[in-house]
């Protein structure tokens, strides 16, 4: 991309405060972003090879969406924490390592996607998130779902393809999540799952490709409720 297309997508920019400048091969955030006027509403820097991103992204306390998809990020930086506009950050296919604790500043997120990184650990500081729709943490290096998942207020969790082989009973106690999608971890039939089964939220529960089959799930306690709830869900979008 030339000189001139970069300089038209910077001055469209300023009109409509959406600024995609994805599969260009960066490395380095680009100069003209670190002086550009805080009028971003939507910023796409996805496809590029960024290691990191610099403390000036705080300046852009508008932004709304957040895409930086593809990289080669290792963390998402303390300053995510001053984006208290967010409604979406899109982080998957990096080399992330950790999230910084001050995305629970970030009151108005609906959609994190940190799909197929390197976190090993459960993203906690996301549970408190009051409009939080969906966390995306799949394909990680996940072992362990903690007690404090209790307070996620996602409908939607996405933990596919990890290395999950505990999970905190106290899921059961999440207020809307609806959909939880574990398959092709290392879980056990255990009576965890049949919490969940029988006293959770949960009416679409995707377990495929765990330590156990689909016999030994349905002769867990609770499978019956978890029925009951999978069929009237699916009645009502039917």
């Amino acid at each position: 991309m030339g000189n001139k297309q970069v300089k038209q997508h910077f001055e469209t920019a300023q009109k409509t405060g959406v600024l995609k400048i994805s599969q260009m091969r960066l490395d380095e955030f680009p100069s003209a972003l670190k002086t550009f006027p805080n009028v971003l509403k939507t910023l796409d820097l996805s496809e590029n090879r960024f290691s990191e991103l610099p403390d000036e992204i705080r300046k852009f306390n508008l932004l709304k969406h957040l895409n930086v998809s593809g990289n080669r990020l290792i963390a998402l930086p303390e300053a995510i924490g001053t984006l208290i506009k967010l409604e979406t950050i899109n982080a998957m296919n990096n080399l992330i390592i950790s999230i910084p604790g001050e995305i629970a500043n970030c009151k108005n997120l609906k959609q994190i996607n940190l799909s197929n990184n390197q976190i090993s650990v459960f993203p906690s500081m996301v549970c408190g998130l009051k409009h939080l729709d969906l966390l995306d943490i799949s394909r990680n290096k996940i072992t362990c779902i903690p007690d404090n998942i209790s307070q996620l207020q996602a409908t939607e969790l996405n933990a596919n393809q990890n290395q999950i082989s505990e999970i905190s009973e106290n899921i059961s106690l999440c207020p809307k999540l609806k959909t939880l999608r574990l398959e092709e971890n290392c879980l056990q039939a255990s009576p965890c799952l049949s919490k969940i089964l029988k006293e959770s939220q949960i009416c679409n529960l995707l377990l495929e490709g765990n330590l156990f089959n689909s016999k030994a799930l349905s002769d867990l306690d609770g499978y019956d409720a978890y029925m009951e709830r999978y069929t009237a869900a699916r009645k009502k979008i039917c």
